[in-house]
């Protein structure tokens, strides 16, 4: 049985990586943090925006995603630690162009993670969708270039 100590610096090994990943525009690397049936919801998302369920949904949902945004700057602001060894509250902000409209994409986040021994088991993702949707040229251009795939299946 794993120790409070090493469950934390696990979890902060898997943000660390999640974190390297965004920054390396390696979604594959992004993806392959989660458990194999870890989920990804967003909270502060428009009405019918889909909730990830397992690596391969994640995956699913990032693969593309540098066709959409290109990142050019991830900064962590704050990482907190809870009494939950294995949940992280992390803050930390994206730089880079929503590639469709070249707009500047800046968006804050705060992310509360979950991770279990085999990755991330939850992780909630609040972040701006208005201002997402301002980066990619409208709110029908932010669902159509993240849920396209939730209706085709």
């Amino acid at each position: 049985m794993a120790t409070d100590d090493e469950r934390h610096a696990h979890s902060d090994r898997v943000v660390d990586t999640l974190l390297d990943s965004l920054r390396r525009n390696d979604m594959r690397a992004f993806a392959d943090q989660w458990a194999p049936d870890g989920v990804m919801e967003f909270p502060f998302a428009p009405p019918g925006y889909r909730v990830l369920n397992g690596r391969d949904d994640v995956w699913d949902y990032v693969k593309d995603y540098t066709a959409t945004i290109r990142l050019d700057e991830i900064t962590e602001h704050r990482r907190h630690h809870t009494l939950d060894p294995t949940v992280v509250i992390l803050e930390f902000s994206a730089k880079g162009v929503a590639v469709q409209t070249n707009r500047p994409y800046r968006m804050d986040y705060v992310g509360v993670v979950t991770i279990g021994p085999d990755g991330i088991r939850h992780y909630r993702d609040y972040w701006n969708s208005l201002a997402a949707a301002a980066a990619m040229g409208g709110v029908d251009a932010l669902m159509a270039g993240f849920t396209a795939k939730a209706a085709d299946d």
